[in-house]
């Protein structure tokens, strides 16, 4: 797995596809367009989740923070399954950093935000490595 954050349109997604040289074999699901971050048929070698932040404001909209955190370990565990079926299987995971700045004084706009630490910690940790992009430059932590 491999995780990719940075600030909104700094260029994680043009990254992303550079790096890769990513072609039609790839399934994007994007928070964006609220799809489903799930696997159902997909027979491809390369999936990209793009929009993480996306989905967890979604969640925030009706879930508590640590339900949150409890739906995303499962869903990545899920995709950490299906990427050791195979040598050539590989998960990225896209999601833009929002810690920065003041902290939101709606409930459900905190909510989002805290979600979104402790999700984008739990998917880091599960990454084998983890890419943070500036500006179109990419800094690997992990």
């Amino acid at each position: 797995m491999h995780f990719v954050t940075g600030g909104a349109y700094n260029g994680k997604t043009k990254w992303v596809k550079h790096f890769y040289g990513l072609e039609s074999e790839t399934l994007w699901l994007s928070g964006y367009q609220k799809e489903q971050p799930t696997m159902t048929g997909f027979q491809g070698n390369t999936v990209v989740l793009h929009g993480l932040d996306a989905w967890i404001q979604q969640d925030a909209e009706k879930m508590d923070a640590e339900s949150i955190r409890k739906r995303w370990k499962e869903i990545m565990a899920d995709w950490r399954i299906w990427e050791k079926e195979k040598d050539n299987h590989n998960c990225i995971v896209i999601g833009s950093d929002i810690s920065k700045g003041i902290v939101p004084m709606e409930a459900q706009d905190r909510r989002w935000r805290d979600a979104c630490g402790w999700v984008f910690q739990d998917v880091a940790s599960l990454s084998n490595r983890v890419d943070v992009i500036w500006y179109g430059i990419n800094q690997q932590i992990k």
